[in-house]
C-alpha cells in the first residue's frame, strides 16, 4: 500500500500569495487546487499543502527545505529570489519572507564531506559562508 506524504505549511491568511510566490521561483510549479482554506501546490515535483490556519503557529528552523544545486546560477537564483524580505542566515540557510526555512546547498557538499582529507577544510570555508559559494569549496 502506498500513502502519498507531503508537507502542510501554516500561513496567517497568506497560502495563496506564498503558493503564488513559491511557483513564481521554482521552473517546474504549479497550483493543483485551492479554497479559501487550502491551496495544494507542486514544487519541481514536490507536493506541498498551504493551510490558511491563522496566527497561532509559526515557522522556525527546526524544520526546513533543502534545495540541491549543481551549479553556482542555481545557489545564486534561490538565495536572491527565496531570501528576499526575509533573513539570511549562516551555511546556507536562509528564512523567506513568510518565515519559512530553506536550506540552499550545493549538490557537490555531499561529496566533499565524504573526503577525510578535505573536510576538515571545507567545514572552515562555509563556516564563513552565508551563501555558498561552490568554487571557494572546492579549492578549500
Amino acid at each position: 500500500m502506498t500513502h502519498t506524504i507531503y508537507p502542510c505549511l501554516w500561513f496567517d491568511g497568506k497560502a495563496k500569495e506564498a503558493a503564488d510566490h513559491y511557483c513564481s521561483i521554482f521552473k517546474q510549479s504549479r497550483i493543483l487546487s485551492e479554497n479559501p482554506m487550502v491551496v495544494i501546490f507542486e514544487l519541481n515535483g514536490s507536493k506541498f499543502m498551504g493551510l490558511n490556519g491563522g496566527p497561532m503557529y509559526q515557522f522556525s528552523p527546526a524544520n526546513s527545505y533543502v534545495i540541491e544545486c549543481d551549479t553556482q546560477d542555481e545557489i545564486d537564483h534561490y538565495w536572491e529570489k527565496l531570501g528576499e524580505g526575509g533573513k539570511y542566515n549562516q551555511c546556507g540557510w536562509l528564512d523567506d519572507c513568510y518565515g519559512v526555512s530553506w536550506q540552499i546547498v550545493p549538490t557537490v557538499l555531499g561529496k566533499l564531506m565524504s573526503d577525510p582529507e578535505k573536510a576538515p577544510r571545507v567545514i572552515q570555508a562555509f563556516m564563513k559562508m552565508t551563501k555558498f559559494d561552490i568554487a571557494t569549496l572546492l579549492n578549500a
